[in-house]
């Protein structure tokens, strides 16, 4: 199993956006980012794309973190809260999971605990036994 550590510097898109895995187990994970002006919109608020990534980093943590490897099908994020400033985490939790799929929740929250987002996921384990690639 991946470590924390190792799944966030695996992850270019996320390091490369300010964004971290902060804890990973089985089915579960947690990400997050402090909000910098480059992850905010032309409404000042933090962009849609930048809450999807964090939620989408998660999901990855957790449905990935054993000896699955898990692509995503399907996503979706519905937008409960705009926030400006600080840090939001994700936390990804498994709600399903079959020979083939996985369906995963992630809320992405503010230090306040408000919840920002709310990500649906379904992911399709590839191969149980295949390599990883850095």
């Amino acid at each position: 199993m991946l470590s924390a550590k190792e799944f966030s510097l695996r992850d270019k898109f996320g390091t490369y956006n300010g964004m971290e895995v902060v804890s990973v187990a089985k089915g579960t994970a947690v990400a997050r980012f402090e909000v910098k002006s480059q992850h905010k919109n032309g409404l000042g608020t933090v962009h849609g794309g930048a809450l999807f990534t964090l939620a989408d980093l998660a999901f990855a943590a957790a449905s990935n973190c054993a000896d699955d490897m898990v692509v995503s099908i399907h996503a979706g994020m519905s937008f409960a809260k705009a926030c400006t400033e600080g840090i939001l985490t994700a936390e990804a939790r498994e709600l399903t999971r079959s020979s083939k799929l996985v369906n995963y929740e992630a809320k992405v929250c503010n230090e306040a605990g408000d919840i920002v987002a709310i990500f649906q996921g379904t992911g399709y384990i590839k191969n149980k036994t295949a390599e990883r690639k850095s």
